[in-house]
């Protein structure tokens, strides 16, 4: 008897599984990449004599950098080898970052994240294509929750030692030992992974305009429209919240600066007990029921911490939980969208995925700092009024998932009535 849906292999092949923890390598470095700059920023804010209030433009150079080369990138990925793409993306996101280190004021700094974000971008999107090409369907959540395990390790690992690091030996010393990790995964990924050709097709020389025809036919169709509505309506919801954190729990909630890093440990540990966890209920159940159950506990989250919080309630028993919904939802949209694009145009998708992403990250870090204000003593206001817009938008993910997951079904063939004997 063959296998029902349910009852599918849980477990990767040796073969998937080496792809998928080499491409959760370079996720990790990927991420921590961009994660790192925000806990370190008053540190080099201090040395290099930026004002506070400009540290945002360096978050904000990467993330729309990263936008632009995930549009141009969804023209021009997919017409090459996916092995040798990711090579070129993770070279020049290792350079960038070792630039960043040498940065001597505030327009060197911006512009060496700018050059990583303009790799950054292309580097994630080829990755997540490279692992749903090379993992069968029914075993992409699995995948894609290792994959997205890197989230969790480079909350646990990334940010504690990097901010170590920076006072073992400077704000510089980060960035020199994520470039240093990065050219060793990078290694890696060219010596493990295989060549990555069999999405390419007849036609990968095709002109600019066929490019254009081959991305307008992909936007025109409802399931990538949808997928991208579920990327922005998620990221907006989450990056109204996640850029604040550290500055509410302090100056709010009143939590020890030196123990701030144990919300990211202890959260980035939920995550990645989680995550694989995640893959299989989303393998067994579908992407919308893990999505809505994630959104029902992330706006719990968040309601009780803006909006319900009292001084009883401790600090570690909610954003850490923050954290390991967000993961979770991340699990379930990333297999998902696996299923939307057809394999010739999976990294132009992704590409296009990672800039909407980028975008809508940017968007909702903007508009939080719209609605928010400093007191004198050094608290957010109208803390309310962001939950409640963050609420708002996290209810439209689940029924965007469920729409989305419903658009991606096989069509099954009509059954053909039998012919009864003459």
């Amino acid at each position: 008897m063959s296998p029902t849906p349910n009852r599918l292999p849980a477990t990767l092949t040796p073969g998937e599984r080496r792809i998928t923890l080499v491409i959760a390598a370079v996720q990790f470095i990927n991420i921590l990449d961009f994660m790192m700059v925000m806990p370190l920023g008053p540190d080099f804010a201090r040395a290099l004599g930026i004002p506070a209030a400009h540290i945002g433009y360096i978050g904000g150079a990467y993330t729309a950098a990263a936008a632009l080369a995930g549009l141009v990138g969804s023209m021009v990925l997919d017409r090459f080898d996916r092995r040798r793409a990711l090579a070129v993306a993770m070279a020049g996101l290792v350079i960038a970052t070792a630039l960043g280190g040498l940065a001597w004021d505030f327009p060197s700094l911006l512009a060496a994240r700018v050059l990583a974000g303009l790799f950054g971008g292309p580097a994630m999107a080829v990755a997540i294509a490279t692992v749903t090409d090379q993992v069968a369907p029914q075993r992409r959540g699995l995948a894609m929750g290792t994959v997205m395990s890197a989230f969790s390790l480079a909350a646990i690992a990334g940010v504690p030692v990097g901010l170590e690091l920076a006072l073992w030996g400077g704000w510089r010393t980060p960035f020199f030992a994520v470039a240093l990790a990065g050219l060793i995964v990078t290694a890696a990924a060219i010596t493990i992974l295989p060549p990555q050709r069999g999405h390419l097709t007849a036609g990968t020389t095709e002109g600019m305009a066929g490019m254009i025809v081959r991305m307008t036919a992909l936007l025109s169709r409802r399931k990538v429209l949808l997928a991208y509505a579920t990327v922005a309506a998620v990221q907006v919801q989450q990056f109204m919240i996640v850029p604040n954190i550290a500055a509410y729990v302090q100056g709010n909630l009143g939590f020890p600066r030196d123990h701030l890093s144990l919300v990211y440990l202890t959260g980035g540990t939920l995550s990645l007990l989680t995550a694989r966890w995640a893959g299989r209920l989303v393998d067994r159940h579908g992407a919308a029921p893990v999505t809505f159950a994630a959104t029902v506990g992330l706006c719990a989250v968040i309601y009780t911490a803006f909006v319900g919080y009292r001084p009883w309630m401790p600090v570690l028993a909610l954003f850490p939980f923050f954290m390991m919904f967000v993961g979770i939802r991340m699990v379930a949209n990333g297999a998902a969208f696996s299923r939307v694009p057809d394999p010739q145009e999976r990294a132009g998708f992704m590409a296009l995925v990672s800039a909407v992403q980028h975008l809508s990250s940017a968007f909702g870090a903007f508009l939080s700092a719209e609605i928010l204000t400093n007191a004198p003593d050094g608290r957010l206001e109208h803390v309310t009024t962001m939950a409640a817009v963050s609420l708002a938008l996290g209810l439209v993910v689940p029924v965007l998932t469920l729409l989305l997951e419903r658009s991606t079904r096989p069509v099954l063939p009509a059954a053909v009535p039998a012919v009864p004997p003459q």
